[in-house]
């Protein structure tokens, strides 16, 4: 029976040293260490914990905002679709990270790992674009002179969200998918 396998074959022509098939990749690390482990549960319960619940405040805040606002020239129309366009794409992108990437990374990774590590930095890209779009719609997470508490509440929401979010990435593009990509 043929089966498809990485593990090393025995070469008599060199004294039984064991040799490994060129098309099939040397086998994953037995379990990721324990660093990444803690690193994964940081990411989970300081960002993406912190996101589900902080977004939704920024959007119930943006719409109160919008509407008390409506009339003011500086009123930052549009956030809080903005933040709702954001929550429902960064749901997604969370939610496939915790049950497809961040298991691969624990079990050690596999050659195919690369495909889902490039679409999540992809998408991280696309974060970034919707940041620029979060600071100009907050007037560069600054409220005018006079502003009341909802909207001067707001941008510091929209401004601790838009660090949380570069860091967060920033932690998983440079230190946790890293060495998968190298």
């Amino acid at each position: 029976m043929y089966e498809e396998t990485s593990a090393p074959i025995p070469n008599p022509a060199v004294g039984g040293a064991a040799i490994r098939c060129a098309f099939f990749p040397p086998p994953p690390a037995n379990d990721a260490p324990a660093d990444v482990k803690g690193l994964i549960d940081l990411i989970l319960t300081r960002y993406h914990d912190t996101h589900r619940r902080e977004l939704p405040q920024a959007i119930a805040m943006a719409r109160k905002v919008e509407a008390v606002h409506a009339g003011d020239a500086e009123c930052p129309r549009g956030l809080a679709d903005h933040l709702a366009f954001m929550a429902d794409d960064l749901e997604s992108h969370q939610q496939r990270e915790e049950q497809v990437l961040f298991p691969m990374i624990l079990g050690g990774g596999s050659p195919m790992i690369r495909f889902p590590i490039g679409r999540m930095m992809a998408e991280h890209a696309d974060v970034e674009e919707q940041l620029v779009r979060l600071r100009a719609l907050t007037h560069d997470h600054s409220a005018p002179p006079g502003a009341c508490a909802t909207w001067r509440a707001l941008v510091i929401a929209c401004r601790k969200l838009d660090f949380d979010l570069r860091e967060h990435m920033r932690l998983e593009n440079e230190v946790l998918f890293e060495p998968f990509l190298t």
